[in-house]
This record gives structure tokens, sequence and C-alpha cells, in this order.
């Protein structure tokens, strides 16, 4: 009887905040990379992880949970903005159960892509596997909540998907395969329908309401201007247009969607141009270093080449909008997130 009561209590309790939410989200569910993993990365065999020092140095407690970043990162802002739980778990951290995710949980895995091939790199969960993982959450949730109060939590979700960087990073332009295989444009094109299958997946399972974040300026990224031979420290404007181009055919697919699929509110979320300008204009927002990040050169330092046995952590990271080679700070993450949630907020209203 007392196991009845508990998932009952947590249904109330989810009513009761969903009442006060301007949009009514009653969770915030998590697929993609790095820039989203909460700590998935932590309990597979790889090398691309970020659970020590000097990462979540100014996350609460200072404890190094696994986000590539020097505190929380966007899903756990956007979160705490829908009036929900202020930190998303890692689906595969022990330390949480059901209870945990039934408000918000993180499949995402660093490193990882669109591409299973990105993802076979450096061994970490494909986006198929996120999908399935998802899959075993909703029956953990039906026997947790019961099939009606499950189904009003998987429909009323907001999903939250970040990932495509490391398709052209990490494998695309660092690795001979696919550049043999397809044009940059026609490997967009396959990136992108992976992406259109992964939405009508999701929606097939029951989600209604979705994010899908485009590429960043990839070629601002701090690893790419240290890599920038003939203009030193510059973005490479290559890389920034094909991010452009990319965004372009992501964003028609979003509008596709939404016409296809009854029911369904997909938002594009303009990493892009909400990063580029902090990138640009670094002094309006109270930035003072774009060119590398708070840990290390700027050059390799991320994941296990940003620990606390090398050199070169800056004391203030909010001063940077890096964190490290690769990842925002938090302080960019929030910013970034506090521009996405009233946008986000309107469209789920």
């Amino acid at each position: 009887m007392a196991s009845m009561i508990f998932p009952c209590i947590f249904f109330v309790q989810y009513l009761a905040i969903a009442s006060k939410s301007e949009a009514k989200v009653s969770a915030i569910i998590v697929f993609g990379d790095s820039s989203v993993d909460s700590g998935n990365n932590n309990f597979i065999p790889t090398i691309a992880k970020g659970n020590f020092e000097p990462y979540g140095r100014d996350f609460p407690g200072g404890t190094p949970t696994g986000r590539f970043c020097n505190g929380r990162l966007p899903p756990d802002f956007i979160s705490k903005g829908f009036g929900l739980k202020p930190i998303i778990p890692a689906y595969l951290d022990p330390a949480f159960n059901i209870s945990d995710f039934a408000t918000g949980v993180c499949f995402a895995s660093a490193a990882t892509g669109y591409d299973n091939a990105t993802a076979d790199i450096l061994k970490v969960i494909p986006l198929w596997k996120e999908v399935e993982y998802y899959k075993e959450y909703q029956k953990k949730l039906r026997a947790y909540l019961g099939d009606r109060a499950a189904n009003e939590v998987i429909s009323e979700a907001l999903y939250v998907n970040s990932i495509g960087t490391n398709d052209f990073v990490e494998n695309y332009y660092a690795l001979p395969k696919r550049k043999s295989q397809f044009t940059v444009q026609q490997y967009e094109d396959f990136l992108i329908g992976i992406a259109e299958n992964l939405v009508r997946q999701i929606y097939n399972l029951g989600a209604r309401k979705l994010s899908l974040t485009g590429l960043p300026p990839m070629g601002c990224l701090p690893v790419q201007r240290k890599t920038n031979f003939h203009n030193p420290l510059k973005c490479l404007e290559e890389r920034n247009k094909v991010a452009l181009e990319f965004n372009g055919k992501l964003k028609a697919t979003v509008a596709k969607l939404n016409k296809d699929l009854p029911r369904l509110k997909v938002f594009f979320a303009d990493a892009y141009n909400l990063l580029f300008q902090l990138i640009t204009k670094p002094s309006q927002s109270g930035f003072e270093v774009v060119e590398e990040g708070c840990r290390g050169t700027g050059l390799f330092e991320t994941g296990i080449l940003c620990n606390r046995h090398t050199p070169l952590t800056c004391p203030d990271a909010n001063k940077y909008v890096f964190w490290d080679s690769i990842h925002p700070s938090q302080r960019t993450n929030k910013i970034i997130s506090d521009q996405l949630v009233p946008l986000l907020k309107q469209l789920f209203a």
C-alpha cells in the first residue's frame, strides 16, 4: 500500500509545480553530447570523462560531476527556469533512481554525435542507445507512477536535444573516412536525416515538446583558433559557414516536423547567434577573454588533458566565455539559457 502512496504524492506535487509555472512542463529530458552530459560517461569505459578536478570547481559543493564545465550546464538552468529542480541527473548514475528522474533526466554522452561513427571514436554512447535508455526509462516511470500519470509526464516534458559539433570537429575534419565518403554538404544532409529521425522516434514514444539545438560557431572554439596556423587566434570562418549552413537546414527541418506531426511543437535553439554575440562582443556581457578557455592554453585542454596536475587554470572563470578548449563556462551557459527560457515558455504556454 505504501508503495502506491509515494508515487501519488509525487504526482500531486508535480501538478502543484506545473500550475505555478508559466508553461506546463513536467520534466526536462535530455539527449546529446558533452554540451549537456551531466555525468553518464562516468559509468562507461571511455576516456571522454570530466569527473575530476578542476571540472565542477564552481558546481554546488565544488564537485566534479562529469559535466564538462566549471559548473552547471544549460539543461540545469532551463529546468530551474521552468520551476523544476536546479540539477538534471545522469541516467546511469546509481546515486539517483526513478523518483529523481521523474522530473528530469539526462541520457547524453560526451563525445557522441548524430553519426554512430562519431560515438565509436572514443567508445561513448551512440544516439540510438540514448533512445534505448529513454525507452527503458519510460517503463520504469510507468511502474513508478502508473500509466496515466507517467503518460502525462512524458507528453508534457520538454525534450532538450544538443548534439552535432563532434560530428564535424572530432570526426569529419579530424579523420579521413567520412571526408572520403561525403562532401561537407552531403555530410550535413546525412546528419539532418538522423536528426529528423530522432524527433520522429521520440514523437512516436509520446514526446510533444522538443528543443533542437543548432551548431555553435565551431570555428571560434579555442581549440580551432589555436590550430588556425594561417591566421593565429582568429576564428576559422570556413567552419563557421558550415555551422550556419547546417543550422539553416536544421531550422527548415524543424518547420517541416511542426507541420507534419500533429500536436508536436519543436523549437530551434539558435546556439550559434547567442554564443557568437558573446564571442564578438564579450565586454557587453562582462567577459574579458574569448580566445582561450579558463583552463589551460586553449589548445587541447579538455577531458583528461584538463586535470589538476596540468597548469594554467584561471582564478575567475566568470571572465571567460569558455571553460576549456571546447566547452563554455558556467556563466556563458547561464546567459544563453536565460535568453532561451522565455522563448521556450512562450512556445509551450
